[in-house]
């Protein structure tokens, strides 16, 4: 079973805010935060592009982890999903 997180990265001078999403064998993926989505749908967009890049498929669960998101996959087949998240964060 493969676990993501995905962390917020603020704007520097050269780059806009950033997510990374990254999984336990070190491989990463950033994407560019987008204003068109919220906090919770730019995290899932970053799970998304890198179970894409690994090309792996399924159920996604999202749960807050105390200044990250973590994605897990259940073992269900099929396209990568996650039900709508909203956490509570402090």
């Amino acid at each position: 079973m493969k676990a993501i997180k995905t962390k917020f990265i603020g704007p520097s001078n050269v780059k806009g805010s950033r997510i990374r999403a990254s999984e336990p064998d070190g491989k990463s993926v950033t994407i560019s935060y987008s204003h068109e989505l919220n906090g919770d749908e730019n995290h899932l967009a970053a799970a998304q592009a890198l179970c894409k890049r690994m090309n792996w498929s399924g159920l996604l669960v999202t749960g807050w982890l105390g200044g990250c998101f973590v994605h897990v996959f259940t073992g269900k087949d099929g396209p990568i999903t996650s039900p709508s998240i909203s956490p509570e964060k402090p």
